[in-house]
Order: C-alpha cells, then structure tokens, then sequence
C-alpha cells in the first residue's frame, strides 16, 4: 500500500453471498451513523447514496451519541435484519463497523460514510463523536472513510449534506484518500444552492463554562447533570467552526496517531531518562 495515498480497488469478488443469503456484486459502501439506524440523517444519506451505489446499512438500534470510540466486549452483540440491506446492532457505532468489515460484509467494505448527525462534530466534541469513532474504525481496519454532520439543533436540512456526501464519495472512489486519514464533514444548515464553498479546515476550538448542574432527587439523594454551556470560540483563522459559521462546508483531516511530534524533543532534554 503507498503511503502517499489509497489505491482503491473496486472489484469485488462475483457472486458473494453472505450469511443472510443477500448476492452483491460491484461498489459496496457501508452506512452507519450514532444517532440509531431509525434517525432521519441515516435514512436521507441511505436514499441518496443507493441511487448511484450498492449500500448497506449496519447502525446501532438506538442512539449512542457521544460514546466516542467505546467497543462491547463483556456481552455478546445481537444483529437483526430490519430491510434488504439494513441491519440494527444493539451495540455502539465502532461495534457496527467492527461487524460489518469483519464478519457479516467481509472483503466487501469499500468505503465507511459514517452520519449524517444531527448537529455538528468540530473542535473538541470530535473527541466524544460516535459518528467520527466510527469512521476511525473504518480507517483502523484499513478502509477509507468520512464522518458527516449537519451543524443544527433543529429544523435539520438534511437533503444539503447527503447531496453533499453524494459529491464526496464519488471523488474519493476515484482518487483514494492520503494515507492514515479520514475525512471529517460538517455542512451549514442550509439549502445546497445557498452553500457558499468548501474549506479545507483544522480541528478548532471551543471555550465552554465549567457548569455542573447538581439537584437531589425525591428522596434526598444528590444527582448531577454533566455539561458545560458553549461559550463562543477561538478564532484561529482556519478552523472547522469559523467555515461552518461563514457558510461553508468544512472538511478536516483526521489520522490516528496522537504522538506529539514537537514534544518528543524537549522532552528528551527536559525530562530525567535515567533509571536509579
């Protein structure tokens, strides 16, 4: 595999039947999302994509919203068919792509579109997002994947973004993607026509109040609610928040590796390497 960019290989072998007894033949896409296989982001990207490719839905049975990249390894996962090429797992959304690559559509993934949420993942809600976990998954078991979000809390427009992620399929099938990267997508709230562009961005970064609302229930016993209020952003010039608030589409380059590059240095210099 060069590491400058994917070479995807759309062939797949003819005449695969996997265990529900389904046939596929040409582009297989995998759909899933954390919002629950019912959410109407799902279901918009669904009708978009099938017309132009052969999809297959595997999304959680319910929502799962801001489980980040939690795995379900202490109980068993139950999968239920529920449509020629849907299926529900009572799992997170890494445990779908887990399924879907390694066992149920095996050698048959081309591509993970993961979304479309409902509301945006930019700066450091990335980090919480099952919709980005689950394109990480695809990108960690080696298939070239997006997450996609709708930058809403209400009257979502979701036809803009599956129209949107529609144009982005197509160009990554044809042109692969840099190694050890995914896509992360956040489209603006508004019609397709009213897009003002695309802008290739930087994860930003939000301020939030340390907020914790704590209450006692009826009978005495204290709870809490976890959540600060958003309170603005920095403007940093480039950053995924600032093109979504301009009107444009953000698209960010994720890869997995954490390492701190800059850091290794100094550390090296500043830190007491030596064992007594």
């Amino acid at each position: 595999m060069a590491r400058e960019k994917w070479i995807i290989d759309l062939s797949l072998l003819e005449g695969f039947t996997d265990g529900w007894g389904m046939a596929y033949n040409g582009k297989m896409i995998l759909i899933t999302n954390d919002d629950g296989i019912q959410s109407e982001g799902i279901v918009k990207l669904y009708e978009e994509l099938k017309q132009h490719y052969k999809v297959v839905v595997v999304a959680p049975d319910r929502e799962r919203s801001a489980i980040s990249r939690a795995l379900t390894l202490y109980r068993p996962l139950r999968v239920e068919k529920v449509g020629d090429d849907k299926f529900s797992v009572d799992g997170t959304p890494t445990d779908c792509v887990n399924l879907a690559v390694n066992s149920l559509f095996k050698n048959q993934i081309k591509m993970v579109v993961s979304g479309i949420n409902k509301g945006a993942n930019m700066a450091e809600d990335i980090t919480y997002s099952g919709t980005v976990s689950a394109a990480m998954e695809g990108l960690l078991l080696g298939v070239p994947s997006i997450a996609i979000s709708l930058a809403a809390r209400e009257n979502f427009l979701f036809e803009t973004p599956a129209k949107f992620a529609n144009k982005l399929v197509k160009t990554i099938l044809k042109k692969g993607l840099p190694y050890d990267t995914l896509l992360n997508v956040n489209v603006p709230n508004v019609a397709y026509s009213e897009l003002k562009g695309i802008k290739i961005t930087r994860m930003g970064k939000k301020r939030y109040s340390d907020t914790i609302i704590e209450k006692k229930d009826p009978r005495g016993k204290k709870y809490y609610w976890l959540g600060g209020e958003e309170m603005g952003y920095e403007k940093l010039g480039d950053s995924d928040m600032e093109a979504v608030f301009d009107g444009y589409v953000s698209i960010t380059p994720i890869h997995l590796d954490l390492t701190n590059y800059s850091a290794m240095e100094s550390l090296k210099n500043s830190l007491d390497l030596t064992i007594d």
